[in-house]
């Protein structure tokens, strides 16, 4: 292996992608280790021991917190990816479950350096800054995205 170990905390992406007979996982870890939205990446992640490859097929859902440890795969030509060997994983918070009406419960939601309020007995979704500063009203979740660039589009230095 060579490299020493890293650990990173972050989302399970909506992927999950089995192996052979399922001794294998791919899977994409969203990672935000500063809050700042420049500093967001997508770390590819990939799991060839097969009790870790078990609870990322059968016990993990995208949304889950995970705090993941292992090496990173540096390409060696331009069309190889980059990617995190993992060897060990853990579960840090598991995503909101809905209650039994379907609906997910009422939650904060941080996008980078934005929190949202997500309700389950509305669609709107208010959004501010993590500083207390007033961003707007999505009509919907899928919308946050839109309020936000509209804010940071309005804001002379992009920054709250």
């Amino acid at each position: 292996m060579g490299s020493e170990e890293i650990a990173l905390d972050g989302y399970l992406d909506e992927e999950i992608v089995p192996g052979d007979h399922g001794a294998s996982a791919r899977f994409r870890l969203i990672v935000s280790p500063t809050d700042e939205r420049a500093d967001e990446m997508v770390m590819p992640c990939s799991v060839d021991d097969l009790a870790v490859a078990a609870a990322v097929l059968g016990d993990l859902e995208p949304g889950d917190q995970l705090r993941v440890t292992g090496h990173i795969r540096l390409p060696r030509t331009p069309d190889e990816p980059m990617w995190l060997a993992v060897t060990s994983l853990e579960l840090l918070q598991p995503v909101p479950q809905p209650d039994g009406t379907g609906a997910v419960p009422a939650a904060l939601e941080r996008y980078g350096p934005y929190v949202t309020y997500v309700d389950a007995a509305t669609e709107h979704v208010p959004v501010w800054t993590e500083t207390g500063i007033w961003v707007g009203v999505a009509d919907n979740p899928i919308g946050v995205d839109d309020v936000i660039d509209a804010f940071e589009r309005s804001t002379p230095t992009g920054d709250s």
